[in-house]
């Protein structure tokens, strides 16, 4: 009896799993009164192929496999598949004639082999988007403006529409706009007969197009796709994330998709590891306090506090703190929600309600870990605040942000939520407060004379600052306005271009110490903490715009100028 070698065993066991698979394909093709196919025997149409992203094909199975005219010929791996419903649909709805074929997990294999021959931007693996660097350069030279960037997406779509890959193309035209312009974020929001989509540059929303109810439909499942969601899923709020891989960099996208009257709304963060290479000395925070910052930062023990609304630049400015006292000897440990950037060299946990792992658990967690720095994204109840308060008394740095109106308003917070005031003034070292208000552009700003309106809330706010303030008085006779200028090429006609935060601190003396113990108001705290010099936010604002940075009607956006108390 001839023996076989090693290498032949290997071919004939590959063989008979082969001829089994076949075999139970073949089977299931019966039992779903569905056409048996067996792509081997077939030449692997790319054209058909590039109609279903590989990240969607892979996520359901399939792979077009034919392509003449409308009609396409697909194979599936099994019809009980809820990403299979929702490709058929998007293919009805864009007039393909499907013929659904059942195949083995070889032929699929092989028909998703052929993805490397397509020449269109390719998804590699769930959750991370390659986009070819020559396109996104074309893009970048094209979008110069919000209505530049209108009419290129106008004009992808409709040539989209002449070929069987437009869901790729428009969904990466509108995240390469977004890239293109410095969007923070990408909203789309369906509407009774069409798809609005929107950008906000430097924290204002600027329409950037409108699209089809039928292209949307596309871009929400590719969306879905990419971001780990479910298909299926329509009337729930749902989150996923993906990341987005270009010619010199990694964009981590955080997605929101939120069900509404007209469809799911659906709102993108672009995250960019490159805004975290920004430096303390680079926020627009005034010398005296940011000297006050680097003194307090720089203690083995205490806390610190940042207040705000959502989107006021707390967590950046938490992040530009970790990167000042990061450095081989300390051990940094952060409890997030989520983590928006990845740091080196600290260990960064993400809260995880489902597995009950809060910011209280994480905090307890993170003490048996032996750190000499934490960050706790935000306290939210008592016994986080207690825990935190605790451990800066026992030889921790401690980072934290808490929603408060102002920096004055965190110490009353804090006795609200049943911490000890005495422990309060020997825990707590500074706490700040901060608004992001939008640069002038340099290249198009002007200054003019301020209005008599205006000239009343400067007066008014010069005599609010202490004589103890450190502070140079800028001339009070112009102010920064935004130009006429709509075709300014660095701004793209806005106006403005990049944000800067205004800021207030109230620094832990002895005085603000002594009206802690006695449960004061934001009133009693900030007065007593008036002699340190600290300009509060409307003060440093209205500097500011005198200095041409902003102008009086974006600060008046984010800070009350009439708050004279």
């Amino acid at each position: 009896m001839a023996q076989l070698t090693d290498a032949q065993s290997v071919k004939k066991v590959a063989e008979l799993h082969q001829t089994e698979a076949e075999q139970l394909a073949q089977m299931l093709a019966g039992k779903y009164a569905i056409p048996y196919a067996d792509l081997s025997k077939y030449s692997i149409n790319t054209d058909a192929l590039r109609i279903i992203p590989e990240t969607e094909a892979r996520a359901a199975n399939v792979a077009a496999f034919q392509l003449v005219g409308h009609k396409l010929e697909l194979a599936i791996l099994t019809p009980n598949n809820e990403h299979v419903a929702a490709i058929l649909e998007n293919l009805a709805r864009s007039k393909y004639e499907v013929g659904k074929h059942l195949v083995s997990t070889n032929s699929l294999d092989r028909a998703w082999e052929r993805y490397k021959e397509v020449s269109e931007a390719t998804v590699t693996r769930a959750g991370l988007i390659d986009i070819a660097a020559d396109r996104m350069a074309e893009f970048i030279e094209r979008l110069k403006s919000l209505k530049a960037l209108e009419a290129t997406i106008e004009e992808i779509i409709t040539a989209a529409k002449e070929k069987s890959h437009g869901t790729s193309l428009v969904f990466e035209a509108i995240l390469a706009g977004a890239i293109s312009l410095s969007a923070s974020d990408i909203h789309i929001e369906p509407e009774e007969t069409s798809v609005r989509v929107r950008y906000r540059l430097d924290g204002v929303l600027h329409d950037a197009a409108y699209i089809t109810l039928d292209t949307y439909h596309l871009i929400i499942s590719r969306i879905k796709l990419v971001s780990g969601m479910k298909l299926n899923v329509k009337q729930s709020a749902q989150d996923g994330r993906f990341s987005i891989t270009l010619a010199d960099n990694t964009l981590e996208i955080r997605v929101s998709v939120l069900p509404g009257n007209y469809g799911e709304s659906v709102v993108m963060r672009l995250l960019d590891p490159k805004s975290l290479q920004i430096k303390l000395s680079d926020m627009g925070i005034e010398p005296h306090l940011y000297d006050v910052i680097q003194h307090e930062i720089a203690k083995p023990n205490g806390m610190i506090l940042t207040t705000g609304p959502t989107g006021s630049g707390k967590s950046t400015t938490l992040y530009a703190f970790l990167n000042t006292v990061n450095d081989p000897g300390t051990k940094i440990i952060t409890i997030e929600d989520p983590i928006e950037y990845h740091l080196k060299g600290i260990s960064q946990t993400q809260v995880n309600e489902e597995k009950n792992y809060t910011f209280l658990e994480g905090l307890r967690s993170a003490l048996r870990q032996d750190p000499d720095i934490i960050m706790v994204g935000e306290i939210r109840d008592s016994e986080t605040a207690k825990i935190a308060i605790n451990s800066s008394l026992t030889g921790h740095l401690v980072f934290s942000t808490l929603h408060t109106n102002n920096a004055a308003g965190a110490i009353p917070r804090l006795i609200d939520l049943g911490v000890n005031a005495k422990v309060i003034s020997s825990a707590l070292t500074l706490t700040l407060a901060q608004r992001l208000v939008r640069r002038l552009c340099t290249q198009c700003k002007i200054s003019r004379p301020p209005t008599p309106e205006e000239k009343a809330v400067i007066d008014d706010t010069f005599a609010s600052i202490d004589p103890a303030c450190k502070v140079p008085f800028p001339d009070r006779t112009m102010v920064g306005d935004v130009g006429t200028d709509k075709s300014c090429a660095r701004c793209a006609g806005i106006g403005y271009k990049g944000r800067i935060g205004v800021y207030e601190g109230i620094l832990m003396t002895r005085a603000v110490e002594e009206q802690v113990i006695n449960n004061p108001s934001e009133r009693d705290i900030k007065n007593a903490a008036a002699k340190v010099g600290l300009l509060d936010m409307r003060q440093d604002g209205v500097i500011k715009v005198l200095t041409g940075v902003t102008s009086m009607s974006e600060l008046g956006r984010v800070v009350d100028l009439y708050n004279l108390t």
